[in-house]
């Protein structure tokens, strides 16, 4: 198991690949869906060392001004997660399919507010987005077999990742559901259908509802159980932190 966002900043600079799509063994994104995806691009991200780095999560719209993500891709240098002020400079694109055709709606991160009861953060902008309808964060406990959608900027493999020009979709079905997660298997376009490197705070969802945020899982792509986190059992925390 790995932490998506985490294992990218050890590649990103060797990475010679060339640019893959998101959510490995998905398909295309038509365009005009999904703008509530938000493709986040951190820049001077601190090690250890005193070195910096570039890394990407993905997100969702959740409220005009908030965007809801994976917790771990905001940490220190010494990777422990942090709340407050936006601890590097983090720009935001929202209604956006295809890179290299379109401009999106661009917002810096200025503020992150960790959940304590899983990996999940809020992200607030500098400004409002108006023009893309959040999602709603579903309060309903999921269920196994439940089927979900995940879209996410991440690449297409775990080898030379780099993240994506254009947004990709998958179908999970949810296998097991634990206190503050859950674990889903990849169910179309393929059985192998998974998140990747840079899809970590990609949406689970159906419909219009979040019900899940990509945390972590095997190597990409994979069979195996993905563990994502639950919307549901923080749906009050985010209430009050976006009303």
């Amino acid at each position: 198991m790995r932490l998506r966002a985490l294992l990218a900043a050890a590649v990103l600079t060797v990475s010679t690949a060339p640019a893959a799509g998101a959510v490995a063994h998905g398909s295309d994104v038509p365009p005009g869906q999904y703008g509530f995806v938000a493709k986040l691009a951190m820049t001077k991200v601190p090690r250890p060392d005193g070195s910096t780095y570039s890394s990407y999560c993905t997100g969702a719209l959740i409220a005009p001004a908030w965007v809801i993500t994976t917790g771990h891709c905001f940490h220190d240098a010494h990777r422990e997660r942090v709340s407050g002020k936006v601890p590097y400079p983090t720009t935001v694109t929202l209604g956006l399919t295809d890179e290299e055709t379109e401009s999106g709606i661009a917002r810096k991160a200025t503020e992150v507010r960790q959940a304590k009861e899983n990996d999940v953060a809020l992200i607030r902008l500098d400004s409002p987005v108006t023009t893309v309808t959040p999602l709603s964060v579903s309060r309903a406990t999921p269920k196994v077999g439940q089927q979900l959608t995940l879209a996410g900027w991440g690449s297409l493999t775990g080898a030379n990742p780099k993240p994506a020009t254009r947004l990709q979709q998958g179908t999970v079905a949810v296998a097991k559901v634990d206190p503050t997660t859950l674990g889903v298997r990849g169910a179309a376009p393929e059985i192998t259908t998974s998140a990747c490197t840079y899809d970590s705070g990609a949406p689970y969802f159906t419909g219009t509802q979040l019900v899940s945020l990509e945390a972590t899982g095997p190597g990409c792509p994979h069979a195996g159980i993905e563990t994502t986190s639950r919307a549901d059992v923080i749906a009050d925390w985010i209430a009050t932190h976006t009303a």
